[in-house]
């Protein structure tokens, strides 16, 4: 007898740990064909922050999307195009984040709301610390994939980016 009902307490709590990742709030993501998809499939294995904090373009968001395929997103493919025509319209470049950050100032403080919000949700810089040796490689590997930022403008980003958001 306690043998199953230590199974059914194990079984129990990992069903409440479960639950939250199903249950993300939909209202984070708009409206629109694809939007049900998204909110079941993608957070079966993660929140929603990634996806609201892309700013990817068809290409993009395609490679991801079959990115989370490969690895168990139950999608076919026609929810995967679904998915992909979704997150392009509603993420893409150029889209405006459903939550504004406020920066600290500072030097390179424009460059960054103006140049890294084109493809990123500002949150994505604010709340992720990285070691500060790994902005400036950080930004030169975005300039690279196509954000538009000449190499002073590149140094003043990266130089913003490490005195505000970078770690030790």
């Amino acid at each position: 007898m306690g043998k199953i009902s230590l199974q059914v307490s194990a079984a129990t709590l990992w069903l409440l740990g479960a639950a939250p990742l199903q249950a993300q709030p939909q209202n984070l993501l708009p409206q629109g064909e694809g939007r049900d998809l998204v909110a079941v499939a993608c957070t079966q294995c993660h929140a929603l922050t990634p996806i609201i904090a892309g700013r990817e373009g068809t290409a993009g968001w395609r490679r991801h999307v079959y990115n989370m395929v490969l690895r168990g997103a139950p999608l076919n493919a026609t929810e995967a195009e679904t998915v992909i025509r979704y997150l392009s319209a509603n993420f893409g470049p150029g889209k405006q984040a459903t939550a504004s950050i406020a920066l600290p100032n500072g030097a390179g403080k424009e460059l960054v709301e103006t140049r890294c919000s084109v493809c990123h949700d500002l949150e994505r810089v604010a709340v992720i610390k990285r070691p500060k040796r790994d902005w400036p490689t950080i930004v030169a590997n975005m300039v690279s994939r196509g954000a538009v930022a000449t190499a002073d403008e590149s140094q003043a980003i990266a130089a913003y980016l490490v005195a505000h958001f970078g770690s030790d």
